[in-house]
């Protein structure tokens, strides 16, 4: 487990998403494209008000992007698939879980692509177990 002396900054997020990604099991991981992943600090304005948040604070991550059932082969990519992690909301849940940083962020990954392509909650908890077993291997 990480220990900080101070809070993650933005660029520590982006290099734990990348890391994280890469655990993820290939299962998931093949339904995303090029992924890019964006770290902000709160969700904006517009998120909040479409989402119906009561807070900011309210969500962790967000997935934004074409699902593959949606893309055809000669299909010109229209824009990249996003995930947007918002680092306070992030890390007020990890100061209030006492969770490891990664395995938050896998976990925020995990679910922001399996519901995006509208996996199980009981596939998602599935893929999980999958990337925790292999940490331990």
């Amino acid at each position: 487990m990480e220990r900080y002396t101070t809070a993650p900054t933005i660029s520590d997020i982006e290099a734990i998403a990348a890391e994280a990604f890469a655990t993820i099991p290939e299962s998931l991981r093949r339904h995303v494209g090029n992924v890019v992943f964006h770290v902000e600090e709160f969700p904006d304005e517009e998120t909040e008000r479409d989402m119906g948040l009561e807070s900011p604070f309210d969500l962790l991550g967000l997935y934004r992007g074409v699902s593959l059932d949606h893309k055809g082969a000669g299909d010109q990519p229209q824009d990249l698939d996003r995930i947007f992690l918002y680092r306070r909301p992030l890390l007020d849940f990890w100061c209030e879980e006492n969770e490891d940083l990664t395995h938050l962020v896998r976990h925020v990954l995990i679910h922001e692509i399996g519901h995006h392509f509208g996996l199980s909650d009981e596939a998602m908890e599935a893929i999980e177990r999958e990337a925790e077993a292999a940490d331990k291997s």
